[in-house]
């Protein structure tokens, strides 16, 4: 069938729940605050094969200097097909004019970013506050 890319912000709930739910991301149990937060984000890439919603990424940015990728997700079924790189690719043609594209990743992903050009900041330390809703 073939895995197609999209530029879209529609998806609807159970698609996106069923994606993170894939790999075990908390926010899949919140699909109505994903739909929205796709919406608002400055851009989403997304995979499917078929009606079937397989990754997606996206990215919050201030319109001229500095994008976050702030998603990069692949549906486990779908792992080692290139699909995240090709999603990366998409992310930093678009951006490829801005000053910098920031991404915040957990110590096992650094080799695939790495991979795709980014490079980690020597003198960085990233920090979250969390919470969930009830």
């Amino acid at each position: 069938m073939g895995i197609k890319y999209k530029t879209t912000k529609k998806f609807a709930p159970e698609d996106l729940q069923e994606l993170f739910l894939s790999v075990e991301w908390s926010s899949g149990h919140y699909p109505d605050k994903l739909v929205i937060a796709m919406k608002n984000s400055g851009s989403v890439f997304s995979a499917w094969e078929g009606d079937k919603l397989i990754g997606l990424v996206n990215v919050l940015d201030d319109g001229v200097m500095t994008a976050y990728v702030h998603y990069l997700l692949i549906n486990p079924n779908y792992h080692g097909q290139g699909i995240g790189k090709k999603l990366v690719s998409l992310v930093s043609d678009k951006y490829k004019d801005y000053l910098r594209i920031v991404l915040i990743a957990y110590d096992k992903e650094i080799g695939f970013y790495e991979n795709c050009g980014f490079e980690k900041g020597e003198d960085k330390t990233p920090m979250f506050i969390t919470s969930l809703w009830t």
